[in-house]
Protein backbone atom coordinates (compact mmCIF):
# COMPACT_ATOMS: atom_id res chain seq x y z
CA UNK A 1 0.00 0.00 0.00
CA UNK A 2 1.44 3.42 -0.93
CA UNK A 3 2.70 5.78 1.73
CA UNK A 4 0.64 8.74 0.47
CA UNK A 5 -2.36 7.30 2.30
CA UNK A 6 -3.28 8.14 5.89
CA UNK A 7 -2.78 5.73 8.72
CA UNK A 8 -6.12 4.42 9.99
CA UNK A 9 -7.07 2.63 13.18
CA UNK A 10 -10.35 1.00 14.15
CA UNK A 11 -11.26 2.81 17.36
CA UNK A 12 -14.22 0.61 18.33
CA UNK A 13 -12.28 -1.39 20.99
CA UNK A 14 -11.35 1.87 22.72
CA UNK A 15 -13.96 4.53 21.96
CA UNK A 16 -17.71 4.87 21.78
CA UNK A 17 -19.93 7.16 19.70
CA UNK A 18 -22.89 9.19 20.92
CA UNK A 19 -25.33 10.67 18.40
CA UNK A 20 -26.88 14.00 19.48
CA UNK A 21 -29.63 15.17 17.15
CA UNK A 22 -32.78 17.29 17.05
CA UNK A 23 -33.78 20.86 16.27
CA UNK A 24 -32.11 22.21 19.43
CA UNK A 25 -28.97 20.05 19.33
CA UNK A 26 -26.58 22.88 18.37
CA UNK A 27 -27.81 25.24 21.09
CA UNK A 28 -27.90 22.44 23.65
CA UNK A 29 -24.31 21.27 23.05
CA UNK A 30 -23.04 24.84 22.73
CA UNK A 31 -24.32 25.49 26.27
CA UNK A 32 -22.65 22.36 27.66
CA UNK A 33 -19.22 22.02 26.05
CA UNK A 34 -16.06 24.14 26.14
CA UNK A 35 -15.82 24.84 22.40
CA UNK A 36 -17.88 26.91 19.96
CA UNK A 37 -20.29 24.21 18.79
CA UNK A 38 -22.38 26.67 16.76
CA UNK A 39 -19.33 27.50 14.64
CA UNK A 40 -18.73 23.84 13.73
CA UNK A 41 -19.53 23.26 10.06
CA UNK A 42 -20.98 20.07 8.62
CA UNK A 43 -18.14 17.68 7.80
CA UNK A 44 -15.87 19.23 10.41
CA UNK A 45 -14.76 18.15 13.88
CA UNK A 46 -13.27 19.86 16.90
CA UNK A 47 -11.65 18.87 20.18
CA UNK A 48 -13.94 19.57 23.08
CA UNK A 49 -14.37 19.18 26.81
CA UNK A 50 -17.21 18.90 29.29
CA UNK A 51 -16.64 20.35 32.74
CA UNK A 52 -18.08 20.18 36.20
CA UNK A 53 -19.42 23.44 37.67
CA UNK A 54 -15.95 23.79 39.26
CA UNK A 55 -14.32 23.82 35.80
CA UNK A 56 -12.79 20.33 36.05
CA UNK A 57 -12.92 18.10 32.98
CA UNK A 58 -15.39 15.22 33.17
CA UNK A 59 -14.52 14.14 29.64
CA UNK A 60 -12.58 15.21 26.56
CA UNK A 61 -13.56 14.10 23.07
CA UNK A 62 -13.84 14.84 19.38
CA UNK A 63 -17.17 16.35 18.30
CA UNK A 64 -18.07 15.82 14.63
CA UNK A 65 -21.00 17.34 12.75
CA UNK A 66 -22.94 16.07 9.76
CA UNK A 67 -26.30 16.90 8.16
CA UNK A 68 -28.18 14.85 10.77
CA UNK A 69 -26.56 16.26 13.89
CA UNK A 70 -23.46 15.59 15.98
CA UNK A 71 -21.32 12.64 16.95
CA UNK A 72 -19.30 12.55 20.16
CA UNK A 73 -16.25 10.25 20.04
CA UNK A 74 -15.16 9.51 23.60
CA UNK A 75 -13.64 6.70 25.69
CA UNK A 76 -16.03 3.76 25.94
CA UNK A 77 -15.65 3.76 29.72
CA UNK A 78 -17.50 7.11 29.86
CA UNK A 79 -20.26 6.64 27.31
CA UNK A 80 -23.04 5.47 29.61
CA UNK A 81 -22.40 8.10 32.29
CA UNK A 82 -21.97 10.93 29.76
CA UNK A 83 -25.15 9.96 27.89
CA UNK A 84 -27.12 9.77 31.13
CA UNK A 85 -25.80 13.12 32.36
CA UNK A 86 -26.46 14.86 29.05
CA UNK A 87 -30.06 13.60 29.06
CA UNK A 88 -30.53 15.14 32.52
CA UNK A 89 -30.03 18.60 30.98
CA UNK A 90 -32.25 18.14 27.91
CA UNK A 91 -35.47 19.09 29.76
CA UNK A 92 -37.87 20.56 27.16
CA UNK A 93 -35.28 20.93 24.40
CA UNK A 94 -35.78 19.05 21.15
CA UNK A 95 -32.68 16.92 21.58
CA UNK A 96 -32.07 13.18 21.37
CA UNK A 97 -28.97 11.53 22.84
CA UNK A 98 -28.24 7.99 21.64
CA UNK A 99 -25.39 5.53 22.04
CA UNK A 100 -24.83 4.44 18.42
CA UNK A 101 -21.48 2.74 18.95
CA UNK A 102 -22.63 -0.73 17.86
CA UNK A 103 -23.98 0.60 14.55
CA UNK A 104 -21.26 3.20 13.90
CA UNK A 105 -17.76 1.91 13.17
CA UNK A 106 -15.29 4.70 13.89
CA UNK A 107 -11.78 5.05 12.47
CA UNK A 108 -9.06 7.48 13.47
CA UNK A 109 -7.03 8.89 10.54
CA UNK A 110 -3.64 10.63 10.70
CA UNK A 111 -0.17 11.02 9.22
CA UNK A 112 -1.20 11.45 5.61
CA UNK A 113 -3.63 13.31 3.34
CA UNK A 114 -7.16 12.97 4.70
CA UNK A 115 -9.94 11.95 2.30
CA UNK A 116 -12.49 14.68 1.54
CA UNK A 117 -15.26 12.88 3.44
CA UNK A 118 -13.26 12.68 6.70
CA UNK A 119 -14.46 14.65 9.71
CA UNK A 120 -11.44 16.85 10.29
CA UNK A 121 -9.66 17.94 13.42
CA UNK A 122 -6.96 20.08 11.85
CA UNK A 123 -5.27 19.18 8.58
CA UNK A 124 -3.44 16.05 9.68
CA UNK A 125 -6.01 14.19 11.77
CA UNK A 126 -9.61 13.18 11.35
CA UNK A 127 -12.30 10.56 11.82
CA UNK A 128 -14.27 8.35 9.45
CA UNK A 129 -17.58 6.74 10.35
CA UNK A 130 -19.05 3.64 8.77
CA UNK A 131 -16.02 2.40 6.86
CA UNK A 132 -12.38 3.34 6.63
CA UNK A 133 -11.24 4.93 3.33
CA UNK A 134 -8.11 3.74 1.56
CA UNK A 135 -5.45 3.71 4.24
CA UNK A 136 -2.40 2.16 5.83
CA UNK A 137 -3.51 -0.02 8.78
CA UNK A 138 -2.35 0.94 12.26
CA UNK A 139 -2.92 -0.28 15.82
CA UNK A 140 -4.54 1.29 18.85
CA UNK A 141 -1.06 1.73 20.31
CA UNK A 142 -0.06 3.68 17.18
CA UNK A 143 -3.13 5.89 17.59
CA UNK A 144 -2.44 6.49 21.28
CA UNK A 145 1.20 7.37 20.55
CA UNK A 146 0.17 9.82 17.84
CA UNK A 147 -2.12 11.62 20.29
CA UNK A 148 0.67 11.81 22.87
CA UNK A 149 3.09 13.19 20.28
CA UNK A 150 0.51 15.74 19.14
CA UNK A 151 -0.06 16.83 22.74
CA UNK A 152 -3.76 15.90 22.80
CA UNK A 153 -4.65 15.05 26.39
CA UNK A 154 -7.54 12.63 26.81
CA UNK A 155 -9.30 12.35 30.15
CA UNK A 156 -9.49 8.70 31.23
CA UNK A 157 -11.08 7.04 34.29
CA UNK A 158 -7.96 7.69 36.39
CA UNK A 159 -7.94 11.43 35.67
CA UNK A 160 -11.60 12.53 35.70
CA UNK A 161 -12.10 15.90 37.41
CA UNK A 162 -8.32 16.38 37.77
CA UNK A 163 -7.72 19.15 35.23
CA UNK A 164 -9.21 22.44 34.12
CA UNK A 165 -9.03 22.65 30.30
CA UNK A 166 -5.91 24.84 30.24
CA UNK A 167 -3.98 22.35 32.39
CA UNK A 168 -4.65 19.82 29.62
CA UNK A 169 -3.55 22.44 27.02
CA UNK A 170 -7.01 22.47 25.45
CA UNK A 171 -6.70 26.21 24.90
CA UNK A 172 -3.58 25.47 22.80
CA UNK A 173 -5.08 22.70 20.64
CA UNK A 174 -8.31 24.48 19.76
CA UNK A 175 -10.52 22.80 22.35
CA UNK A 176 -11.76 25.90 24.22
CA UNK A 177 -13.53 29.03 23.03
CA UNK A 178 -13.23 32.13 25.21
CA UNK A 179 -15.73 34.09 23.10
CA UNK A 180 -18.79 31.88 23.53
CA UNK A 181 -21.44 32.11 26.22
CA UNK A 182 -21.82 30.23 29.45
CA UNK A 183 -21.35 26.49 29.98
CA UNK A 184 -20.70 24.46 33.15
CA UNK A 185 -17.49 25.70 34.73
CA UNK A 186 -17.08 28.58 32.26
CA UNK A 187 -16.53 31.23 34.93
CA UNK A 188 -13.62 29.30 36.45
CA UNK A 189 -12.12 28.48 33.04
CA UNK A 190 -12.29 32.17 32.07
CA UNK A 191 -10.83 33.31 35.41
CA UNK A 192 -7.95 30.88 34.99
CA UNK A 193 -7.27 32.32 31.55
CA UNK A 194 -7.46 36.03 32.29
CA UNK A 195 -6.18 36.32 35.86
CA UNK A 196 -2.93 34.47 35.31
CA UNK A 197 -3.65 31.83 37.96
CA UNK A 198 -2.82 28.76 35.87
CA UNK A 199 -0.23 26.70 37.75
CA UNK A 200 -0.05 23.50 35.66
CA UNK A 201 0.45 22.54 32.03
CA UNK A 202 0.74 19.29 30.07
CA UNK A 203 4.16 18.29 28.77
CA UNK A 204 5.41 15.26 26.85
CA UNK A 205 7.95 12.95 28.49
CA UNK A 206 9.76 9.66 27.95
CA UNK A 207 10.25 6.97 30.59
CA UNK A 208 12.15 3.71 30.55
CA UNK A 209 9.82 2.43 33.29
CA UNK A 210 6.13 1.63 32.91
CA UNK A 211 3.74 4.52 33.54
CA UNK A 212 -0.01 4.49 34.10
CA UNK A 213 -2.60 7.25 33.80
CA UNK A 214 -3.27 8.75 37.20
CA UNK A 215 0.26 8.08 38.55
CA UNK A 216 1.85 10.92 40.50
CA UNK A 217 5.07 12.65 39.49
CA UNK A 218 7.46 14.54 41.76
CA UNK A 219 9.94 17.41 41.70
CA UNK A 220 12.57 18.55 44.16
CA UNK A 221 10.72 21.86 44.38
CA UNK A 222 7.71 20.12 45.95
CA UNK A 223 9.42 17.49 48.10
CA UNK A 224 7.09 14.65 49.12
CA UNK A 225 4.08 16.47 47.66
CA UNK A 226 2.97 15.42 44.18
CA UNK A 227 3.97 17.89 41.46
CA UNK A 228 1.64 16.48 38.82
CA UNK A 229 -0.20 13.57 37.26
CA UNK A 230 0.39 11.21 34.34
CA UNK A 231 -2.46 11.82 31.88
CA UNK A 232 -1.88 9.47 28.91
CA UNK A 233 0.71 6.80 28.10
CA UNK A 234 1.75 4.89 24.96
CA UNK A 235 4.60 2.48 24.19
CA UNK A 236 7.40 4.07 22.19
CA UNK A 237 8.93 2.30 19.17
CA UNK A 238 12.30 3.53 20.45
CA UNK A 239 11.73 1.63 23.69
CA UNK A 240 10.07 2.54 26.97
CA UNK A 241 7.04 4.77 27.05
CA UNK A 242 5.98 8.27 26.03
CA UNK A 243 3.42 10.13 28.06
CA UNK A 244 1.62 13.38 28.61
CA UNK A 245 2.07 14.63 32.17
CA UNK A 246 0.17 17.54 33.72
CA UNK A 247 2.67 19.15 36.07
CA UNK A 248 3.32 22.27 38.10
CA UNK A 249 4.90 25.04 36.05
CA UNK A 250 7.70 25.40 38.61
CA UNK A 251 8.53 21.71 38.24
CA UNK A 252 8.43 21.98 34.45
CA UNK A 253 10.88 24.88 34.61
CA UNK A 254 13.25 22.83 36.78
CA UNK A 255 12.98 19.85 34.38
CA UNK A 256 13.47 17.38 37.23
CA UNK A 257 10.25 15.37 37.20
CA UNK A 258 10.38 11.84 38.60
CA UNK A 259 7.78 9.10 38.48
CA UNK A 260 6.16 7.56 41.55
CA UNK A 261 8.25 9.18 44.27
CA UNK A 262 10.85 11.93 44.74
CA UNK A 263 13.53 9.25 44.21
CA UNK A 264 11.72 7.53 41.31
CA UNK A 265 12.87 7.22 37.70
CA UNK A 266 13.68 10.49 35.96
CA UNK A 267 11.30 11.61 33.21
CA UNK A 268 12.96 13.00 30.09
CA UNK A 269 11.10 15.95 28.62
CA UNK A 270 10.29 15.77 24.89
CA UNK A 271 9.04 18.51 22.54
CA UNK A 272 5.41 19.22 21.69
CA UNK A 273 4.23 20.52 18.31
CA UNK A 274 3.02 23.75 19.91
CA UNK A 275 4.54 26.21 22.37
CA UNK A 276 3.46 26.38 26.00
CA UNK A 277 2.43 29.86 27.04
Amino acid sequence: MTTDLPLACDLSPLNAVLRVSGDDAADFLHNQFTNDVKALAAGAAQWNGWCTPKGRLLATFALARDAQGYRVVLPAAFVEAVARRLRMFVLRSKVKVEDVSAATPCFGLWDGPLPPDAFRVGESRGFAFGAAPAHRPASLEDWSLSLVRDGIVQVVPGTQEEFVPQMANYDLVGGVSFRKGCYPGQEIVARTQYRGILKKRAIRVRSAATLSAGDSVYSEAFGEQSAGTVANVAPSPEGGFEALVVAQLDAIARDDLRHGSPAGPRLERLPLPYALE
